[in-house]
């Protein structure tokens, strides 16, 4: 991939995390994202689920912050996720993947609406809201059920959206 094309994918990526569009990302981002997948799935902000997906926003938040903000001003501009958020987990994407965990794992927590595990269903609606372009949705869903029994697992998803924001291939997923 070429230069040009892989700073257009990271800063399709940078958006995707950039939820109110002000060309930085910052804890309001976060809580946004956080606020849209408890509307999406009915879930109130102050049950067990809405306070953990809270909480695991706020932690996510807090290791982006960790590892992009270099100037401290508590956002993340697309040059400090390219640099910080990409170019420093690139060669380790499970780092990235354990800053996600417990917002992940939240995520996971409410769209497993039958404890079964997320249908593809379900995780097309998460992707959706996270603002991945919905003629993706339904690809990337069926990319994640990769042994098609309409049930994706947390490791899965955990892997898979550490290999999307890291990686510098054109359809990372």
């Amino acid at each position: 991939m070429d230069s040009a094309e892989y700073e257009r994918k990271i800063a399709h990526r940078f958006a995707e995390f950039d939820q109110d569009g002000n060309g930085y990302i910052d804890r309001a981002d976060f809580s946004k994202a956080a606020a849209a997948l408890l509307a999406e799935f009915g879930t109130t902000a102050r049950s067990d689920k809405g306070q953990a997906l809270y909480s695991g926003a706020e932690a996510f938040w807090q290791g982006m912050a960790g590892i992009a903000d270099v100037d401290g001003d508590q956002r993340v501009s697309r040059q400090e996720f390219i640099t910080g958020a990409v170019k420093r987990l690139r060669d380790n994407p499970r780092r990235f993947a354990e800053i996600a965990r417990p917002f992940l794992h939240a995520v996971v927590a409410i769209a497993d609406e039958d404890g079964a595990g997320v249908t593809r269903a379900g995780a097309e609606r998460v992707l959706r809201v996270l603002g991945v372009e919905p003629d993706r949705c339904t690809a990337v869903a069926a990319a994640l059920d990769s042994d098609g029994d309409d049930r994706i697992g947390e490791d899965r998803i955990l892997e898979a959206f550490a290999a999307y924001y890291v990686t510098s291939e054109p359809d990372g997923s």
